[in-house]
């Protein structure tokens, strides 16, 4: 896993959190809802292809 990975993570975190909050005081709860929502699979999508590549390692040792 890469740091910029990591990083990047962080950052939409951060960035979600931002909007939610702004989002939730100015009594648009449903958008952020959504945001937080979005903010969720967009870290997912993120981390799936590292995902891939975990099981293909764990595949290869397990077949020696």
């Amino acid at each position: 896993m890469d740091v910029a990975l990591i990083l990047k993570i962080g950052l939409i975190g951060i960035l979600v959190a931002v909007l939610h909050q702004i989002l939730s005081k100015s009594g648009r709860d449903e958008y952020a809802m959504l945001t937080a929502l979005t903010g969720v699979v967009v870290v997912l999508l993120m981390l799936l292809p590292e995902a891939a590549d975990l099981l293909l390692l764990i595949k290869r040792i397990l077949d020696f």
